[in-house]
């Protein structure tokens, strides 16, 4: 089963739904949990987001990378550009990729577009890391 970290700068709003996204679409196929460079709190336009799918995330918290360590993950998917930003070790894993998902907490009425972004995407990450 391969390991996956979502990361975005604070963990609140993309990395917060792909992880769910990945939960729900890659349940016993894929382990995953989301982090940010700086820890926040999940943006309630994201909780709302998810919500009008009738997927709830209010129970998810925002978590800091630095309280994981790289060799626990197989995957690594940037969400926001910042894999730039990653410490080296985090870009060295099986499988990195860098997303540059828009950031809707800038334009929160872009929610539901880069919701169903980020709900295609880990689809298709899913099906590559399964076959």
């Amino acid at each position: 089963m391969k390991r996956v970290m979502f990361v975005c700068k604070k963990n609140s709003a993309r990395s917060q739904m792909a992880e769910a996204f990945a939960k729900r679409l890659g349940k016993d196929k894929i382990s995953v949990t989301s982090s940010g460079l700086e820890g926040s709190q999940v943006n309630p336009y994201a909780i709302q987001a998810m919500s009008d799918i009738g997927i709830d995330i209010s129970d998810q918290t925002s978590k800091a990378l630095s309280d994981f360590q790289p060799q626990d993950f197989d995957v690594v998917i940037s969400l926001c550009g910042c894999g730039i930003n990653l410490p080296p070790e985090w870009l060295t894993q099986e499988v990195f990729e860098d997303w540059q998902l828009e950031d809707p907490a800038e334009k929160p009425e872009i929610f539901p577009q880069v919701r169903d972004d980020i709900q295609e995407r880990v689809g298709n990450l899913i099906d590559k890391l399964s076959s």
